[in-house]
């Protein structure tokens, strides 16, 4: 779960009733991260992303500025039941059925190469794209709105014609999926709950 705009919710109790109980933090350097990132994930832990040119000190203390969010997503995450295993393996056999597929359709209709396709268990990414052509994407894409899945697949694409996130990157993603800061939004807001 990441925490776009800096804030500071109220301070809620965790699962024992405690304002203060101890996060259970890890630190993680992002060469291409452009700002402090706060995670959590779904074991309960914190992930603490760190930028290039930053600390350790400040992301200490960006961590401690947001306590009290961590705190209420540590306990969104507590409180979702469990996945069942069937569903999950469901799931995971669809993903790898229409997914690499789409993929492909996709790059087709742009005119763009995939080199190879993998559907993986990423924690932290919906997918992923390599210089070489590899995409890899999230299994979880596929308990998706085809339209969100849709902006997924073509906002790794466009990776393929520029390896960066700059305006002119954006402008490929605009032009392939107009509707594209509409599934953002909808990610922003339903993607944690499938994590």
């Amino acid at each position: 779960m990441q925490l776009g705009l800096p804030f500071t919710p109220p301070e809620p109790t965790d699962a024992s009733g405690s304002a203060s109980a101890p996060l259970d933090l890890y630190y993680v350097r992002h060469r291409r991260a452009r700002r402090y990132v706060l995670r959590v994930d779904p074991d309960g832990r914190v992930r603490v992303t760190i930028p290039r040119g930053g600390s350790r000190r400040e992301a200490d203390a960006f961590a401690q500025r947001h306590a009290g969010w961590m705190r209420a997503q540590r306990a969104r995450v507590a409180a979702r039941p469990a996945a069942d295993p069937h569903d999950v393996r469901r799931m995971r056999q669809l993903a790898r059925r229409v997914l690499p597929r789409r993929l492909l359709d996709l790059a087709a209709l742009h005119g763009l190469t995939v080199t190879r396709v993998s559907i993986r268990n990423q924690r932290s990414r919906w997918g992923s794209c390599g210089r070489d052509g590899h995409i890899s994407l999230n299994w979880r894409l596929a308990q998706m709105p085809e339209w969100v899945r849709d902006y997924v697949l073509i906002h790794e694409l466009m990776h393929l014609r520029r390896m960066d996130h700059s305006p002119a990157y954006w402008t490929h993603v605009a032009a392939a999926c107009p509707e594209y800061e509409a599934a953002r939004a909808w990610l922003r807001t339903h993607g944690p709950q499938l994590r």
